[in-house]
């Protein structure tokens, strides 16, 4: 049973990476864009290479951001103790109503702020349309495995969280 369980868990990971311009893009862009953490400290997410990620683009304004973000936080909360690490990114700046926004959700895994240069980071990981909410997928080796534009299930997280996982 737990076999084919993975092996779902492997086709929905697929399924999700249709879209993708290219198969196992490397996620490089990603890990040298300049960002700005919670503290309004410079950052880059250079220390998250090497592990499995699921990074979501999001925004306060965005109402489909904000409906997804109790599932990411789940999937966060289950898998953090397995070895995932979930990322979120603001395509705002670090104002006060942005960490208040976190602070209201709840949401304690990493943020990052983009900025106005979150949405040339969004093209550069295949979302042309630069849409929100938007969510990637990077396995050990730094390749973008997948990603989905629009609301993310519950259910494509956990497909995800375990393959990236395997």
């Amino acid at each position: 049973m737990e076999r084919k369980t993975e092996r779902l868990a492997w086709v929905m990971l697929w399924l999700l990476a249709l879209p993708m311009l290219a198969w196992a893009q490397d996620a490089a862009p990603l890990f040298d864009a300049q960002l700005v953490d919670a503290q309004d400290k410079p950052a880059t997410l250079a220390i998250f290479r090497g592990k499995p990620l699921i990074v979501n683009f999001w925004a306060r304004w965005c109402s489909p951001c904000r409906d997804e973000m109790p599932e990411i936080k789940l999937i966060d909360s289950q898998y953090r103790g397995r070895g995932l690490t979930v990322i979120g990114i603001a395509i705002e700046d670090n104002s006060a109503n942005a960490r208040d926004f976190l602070k209201a959700y709840e949401i304690d895994y990493p943020n990052f702020f983009a900025g106005s240069r979150g949405t040339e980071l969004l093209k550069t990981l295949g979302n042309d349309k630069a849409g929100l909410p938007f969510t990637v997928f990077i396995d050990r080796q730094g390749k973008l495995i997948g990603h989905k534009l629009g609301r993310i299930s519950r259910g494509e997280l956990e497909a995800a969280a375990n393959a990236l996982l395997q």
